[in-house]
């Protein structure tokens, strides 16, 4: 098939195609109408239509091949317009135009068991999937209907913007949006809990008892001055540490409490004198430890918080400090409450782009994970990632 036109309204990237390009494939009149009208935005931050431009477009079954007709029938004629977006800009899964409807809806190529893909709903046509990508880009960003929240954060902003998006979103889809976009209404808006003025000396600013009303006053260790070993000079750390703390049990996270805080060689002195260190472990502070044998340290000059893999033997960019630690770990608890009181709707289909979705949350408010060294390792990206995938894999694979 025929590749794109790409033209331009002002500074925004917009992809149209010719009435020639959609040739018989796509018959749905409002979807016709808008791919060689309005057109398709080029730099959304939640979906990419790059594959348009790289290879016009292209039914399921072309992209598959399917040489042995496993694939559906019902996917076989959908079209392949573009792909949502995790974090780094890397799509996800495909973006489907039902050219005869005009709906629109996702899946996961599986190319060793085209017999296993299936569709998820996603927008009832693509008129509403461009407004519905385009309020999630202005949250994001705090522009247009969401600019009135520049400045604002806390929990009364999260419910705020959270009921606005979901306001949005329910708008045009008999109030019952596809679960992507109802997930995106709760999780997003979680970017809003701290605030960026930097009063505190750290990356983020947490609104008082923050913690303390997620995980319960007792689950929250805060620690003394006689905790801390001499080389933690940073002292935005040592007063967050103090007066904040950090809940004692997190997901994936558990805080050391039963004896001052080591450094790192004191550590492994006292556990296993024999274990590689690194060359500065006398200036790394163990908080706790991590699944699968890594330690959470701190760097007590700098404050940044890192991942030491002891299998490894090395040490991984975590976190920028330990506001946003502790915003990560709120963050991973508020999810697992919002799905329980969800009666677990998120998880029980979709957790693959809960976990996507999670993952832009974290890296808008703590971008360590996007630039976390040239070998991309970064803890909390694999956590989520090993599970989206292990969903995946289970049913066939992902390549």
């Amino acid at each position: 098939m025929s590749t794109t036109v790409t033209t331009r309204a002002g500074d925004t990237a917009i992809i149209v195609l010719t009435e020639a390009e959609l040739g018989p494939y796509v018959t749905d009149a409002a979807a016709r109408s808008w791919l060689t009208g309005p057109g398709l935005p080029g730099d959304s931050g939640v979906l990419s239509f790059a594959e348009l431009n790289r290879a016009g477009l292209r039914t399921v079954a072309d992209s598959t091949g399917d040489p042995q007709g496993r694939l559906a029938a019902e996917l076989r004629d959908q079209l392949v317009i573009g792909g949502l977006l995790g974090p780094g800009g890397l799509e996800t899964e495909s973006v489907l135009l039902d050219g005869a409807t005009g709906e629109i809806s996702t899946t996961h190529f599986l190319h060793d068991r085209p017999d296993l893909m299936d569709r998820r709903p996603l927008a009832p046509s693509l008129r509403t999937l461009v407004r519905f990508a385009e309020a999630t880009d202005e949250l994001a960003g705090l522009r247009g209907q969401f600019a009135s929240y520049v400045g604002r954060y806390g929990p009364k902003a999260v419910a705020e913007a959270s009921r606005h998006l979901l306001a949005v979103f329910e708008d045009g889809t008999d109030g019952e949006p596809a679960p992507f976009w109802r997930m995106a209404a709760l999780i997003r808006p979680l970017a809003l809990v701290a605030g960026r003025a930097g009063q505190s000396g750290l990356a983020l600013d947490l609104p008082p008892r923050l913690l303390d009303q997620e995980f319960g006053r007792r689950e929250v260790v805060r620690f003394e001055e006689v905790d801390f070993p001499a080389t933690l000079t940073h002292e935005p750390t040592r007063r967050f540490l103090r007066e904040v703390g950090l809940p004692e049990d997190a997901f994936l996270f558990t805080l050391d409490t039963d004896v001052m805080l080591p450094t790192l060689a004191e550590y492994y002195a006292d556990v296993d004198p024999s274990a590689e260190i690194p060359a500065r472990a006398d200036r790394l502070i163990r908080l706790g430890h991590l699944a699968e044998d890594n330690s959470l340290v701190v760097d007590g000059e700098t404050g940044a918080v890192l991942n030491w893999s002891e299998s490894e033997a090395r040490l991984f960019p975590l976190n920028t400090d330990v506001s946003t630690l502790a915003f990560t770990l709120w963050l991973l608890h508020r999810e697992q409450a919002i799905d329980e009181e969800s009666g677990h709707a998120l998880t029980s289909d979709t957790y693959d782009q809960l976990a996507m979705t999670m993952l832009q949350v974290l890296s808008t408010v703590d971008p360590t994970g996007t630039r976390a060294g040239t070998d991309g390792r970064h803890y909390w990206t694999e956590a989520f990632q090993d599970e989206a995938s292990g969903l995946l894999e289970s049913v066939g694979g992902v390549r």
